[in-house]
């Protein structure tokens, strides 16, 4: 796994960290705990899952003491479970519980992302259906979590508006028709950029089909139009389903033979990963 570069992860670790210190610091630990303190802590998950957000989770120490000492105790991406412990952090006392919430909440919402995407992509099975997430992202956290995703074994379905042309209900609404919707993405598109066309049923796949796109995506049919609809494309476009993708029906959707399944699910509703800072010795 690629990590995430530094250009994107640093201002999103420095806002959160601006954002918790506010405009006076951590008033708590400067008047708590003296400026001479040094403790080394461990950084340990509470349940079992995928661990996910350790480059996040150094930065925030680093960009609030670049004299901490830091140790990865488990490496990005691999499974763990409850008390294991993942990183450990050493050096002034005051540094690391000012940086210890911004880290932990990068872990626990990155690493809850990986976890439930392992859980789909496992759901999956020996089927050919790929795991894919959605622009369905917390507003400015796109690039974490779509990273967090692919931590998981999932794929990243488009990044934003400007890298694929994806025509939904609306668009073929507002342009009038099917036909003319991807014949005007057609004319307009560069010869890099993929075409995506959304379909509610058989009848819009075929008309899709006689016009000819990249990608198809299946909203929200039932399991027996959307294997319908597998052997209607045999090949001829990319096969994606959409909608109604939960953990419990994720098997039975890749079943049908589709190749891809896309789920905001993955990043909307991922639950929190339980990860705590232990307090382990006066440094």
């Amino acid at each position: 796994m690629t990590s995430l570069s530094h250009i994107i992860l640093e201002p999103l670790v420095r806002k959160a960290l601006e954002e918790d210190l506010g405009r006076a610091g951590d008033i708590t630990s400067d008047s708590v705990i003296s400026a001479e303190a040094r403790a080394k802590v461990v950084m340990a998950a509470r349940q079992e899952g995928i661990v996910a957000g350790l480059d996040a989770a150094e930065l925030a120490f680093k960009l609030i003491d670049s004299g901490l000492a830091i140790k990865r105790l488990k490496a990005e991406g691999v499974e763990v479970k409850a008390g294991d412990e993942v990183m450990e952090v050493e050096g002034r006392a005051r540094s690391i519980l000012s940086a210890e919430r911004v880290a932990l909440n990068f872990v626990g919402r990155m690493s809850g992302i990986a976890t439930l995407t392992n859980k789909m992509v496992k759901a999956v099975g020996n089927h050919k259906a790929r795991v894919c997430s959605t622009r369905k992202t917390t507003p400015g956290l796109r690039a974490v979590e779509k990273y967090a995703v692919r931590v998981g074994g999932g794929m990243n379905h488009r990044l934003g508006l400007d890298d694929a042309i994806l025509i939904k209900d609306n668009h073929i609404a507002i342009a009038g028709g099917v036909a003319i919707a991807l014949r005007r993405a057609k004319e307009s598109a560069g010869h890099m950029v993929k075409i995506e066309i959304e379909v509610d049923n058989l009848s819009q796949l075929k008309e899709v089909l006689e016009e000819g796109v990249d990608v198809v995506m299946l909203d929200n049919m039932s399991l027996e139009d959307m294997a319908a609809a597998v052997k209607m494309a045999a090949g001829r476009a990319i096969v994606e389903a959409s909608g109604g993708v939960t953990l419990e029906r994720i098997s039975q959707i890749a079943a049908t033979g589709v190749d891809m399944i896309s789920t905001g699910a993955l990043t909307h509703s991922a639950p929190n990963f339980d990860v705590g800072l232990d307090f382990k010795a006066a440094a």
